[in-house]
């Protein structure tokens, strides 16, 4: 079968635990080359995409609680709003294989790839979470990754500059400082499996990077300069500093975007 129509697949079931599996063994029968790939086709796309549980609630962001982790349950429910982040990853990245069709084959198996990895984070984070005595739904949670990627759903080039490497990229400043919050209220587990999400967050938002460079100069677009446009065109987030300039670096930020990021040009 096709990767791309099993990426869609993947992408309309609704049971997380299912879908996280169905996402990693997905990306290894893609990277043993069992599956065609079949870049030119262009896929319909069927009702409910994304597949969700029925819970979490997705409620406004301004609605979801403050979540201190200095509490066993404000704990849990930080915790329980980076799986959610981790779950909507899965979709994004099957939703990039999919979706968008010319590219090369090397653009499907890095997202296929993503979505393996963010399926990982995700079981992980609920593992810890059901250990703690919670578990992936009893919290109200927002919906603005997926908002963003519906927004960019007809651009490529919108797609890649601004969910990897806008509003995923997010987390790369913010893990550190999660990190040690969770050691001071001595959950070492948690700051373990943030080590590992953070390791491969920084490949995802290269491969962003990379992609939207590349589909850049196809098009014949200054990377710098358009990304300012496509901020102001789907009225991203403008990001505030303190920014993980060591890792932005490691992802492939060059020294303009990170002035850009600054407000220095």
């Amino acid at each position: 079968m096709d990767a791309r129509c099993r990426a869609l697949d993947v992408l309309t079931l609704c049971d997380p635990a299912e879908k996280a599996a169905a996402a990693r063994a997905l990306f290894g029968e893609a990277r043993t080359g069992s599956l065609t790939l079949a870049p030119q086709a262009r896929l319909s796309e069927p009702h409910g995409v994304p597949g969700r549980p029925q819970r979490p609630r997705l409620v406004p962001p301004d609605e979801v609680p403050r979540r201190s982790p200095h509490t066993p349950h404000g704990r849990a429910a930080l915790l329980h709003a980076i799986a959610h982040i981790e779950f909507n990853a899965i979709n994004l990245a099957l939703d990039a294989v999919w979706r968008f069709e010319a590219m090369p084959a090397a653009y499907y198996l890095d997202w296929l790839q993503v979505a393996a990895e963010e399926a990982l984070h995700f079981t992980l984070l609920r593992e810890h979470l059901r250990s703690l005595g919670h578990d992936y739904g009893e919290f109200d949670a927002h919906d603005g990754l997926w908002a963003m990627a519906w927004k960019t759903r007809e651009d490529p080039v919108a797609r890649m500059a601004l969910v990897p490497r806008t509003l995923e990229a997010r987390g790369l400043d913010a893990t550190p400082l999660i990190q040690d919050k969770l050691r001071r209220a001595e959950d070492l587990r948690a700051v373990e499996i943030l080590d590992v999400i953070l390791r491969d967050e920084v490949g995802h938002v290269a491969i962003g990077n990379r992609w939207y460079r590349w589909l850049c100069e196809r098009e014949g677009l200054d990377p710098v300069a358009h990304y300012g446009e496509l901020v102001r065109r789907y009225q991203a987030p403008r990001l505030k500093p303190p920014f993980n300039e060591e890792a932005r670096r490691r992802a492939g930020f060059s020294d303009e975007e990170l002035a850009y990021l600054l407000g220095d040009v």
